[in-house]
């Protein structure tokens, strides 16, 4: 499979390395992908670069990797139409660009409209997939933590989608948590809020959220 990911940030290279490491092809983008010539000679014969709009074109998979204040132009400018008919999976928080408060970030989105509901409608046929927007990037790969895997919540409008996002996460190391359409991104992505106030407050990151049901 071909993956093109939208931002070569923390996230971004993260979920590169896994999906090279699974032996797939990967395209990381940045609009200044010359800058990444360095990642693409240590990466492999089957990393490259590229300009967003190139690796939405070129990925039979879409990773929306960068900050969420970005995410919407991100979404414009791949363009939507190459978009169309992909799993596109979103990463992004819609993360303000001001302090937080006492370790609480701040949203620039309500609890009635979500980053990704946004994302969905600039793409409307797209297949979009909430996803990795509830632990921090050293952990999105094969989590090493105790006690099993950790549950990473998903969702979206397209069942198959979240099929194939579901085998990538049981790959990547993680339980999957589906919880329907992508209204339900209103409650996955303030879930970023609470997994960083303790990183905020006492440097406290090595942590994910995990599901836990009685047995039988």
């Amino acid at each position: 499979m071909k993956v093109g990911i939208l931002g070569s940030g923390p996230v971004g290279h993260a979920l590169a390395k896994g999906f090279l490491d699974l032996g797939h092809a990967v395209m990381l983008a940045s609009r200044s992908p010359e800058k990444l010539e360095e990642w693409r000679r240590e990466a492999g014969s089957r990393a490259s670069t590229g300009m967003p709009g190139d690796a939405a074109v070129w990925g039979d998979l879409v990773v929306l990797a960068v900050k969420g204040e970005a995410a919407e132009e991100a979404v414009r400018k791949a363009p939507p139409e190459a978009l169309a008919g992909k799993t596109v999976i979103d990463t992004t928080n819609p993360i303000a660009p001001v302090p937080p408060e006492d370790g609480v970030l701040k949203f620039f989105t309500t609890l009635e409209d979500s980053l990704m509901e946004r994302l969905q409608r600039l793409a409307p046929d797209a297949r979009f997939v909430k996803a990795f927007s509830c632990v921090g990037s050293a952990l999105m790969v094969h989590p090493a933590l105790p006690g099993g895997k950790p549950t990473m919540f998903i969702c979206g409008n397209d069942g198959p989608a979240k099929a194939e996002v579901g085998d990538i996460l049981d790959a990547f190391g993680w339980e999957v948590e589906d919880l329907g359409s992508a209204v339900a991104a209103r409650a996955i992505e303030p879930l970023c809020i609470l997994w960083c106030i303790p990183g905020f407050l006492r440097n406290d990151w090595k942590r994910a959220y995990r599901v836990m049901r009685p047995e039988g």
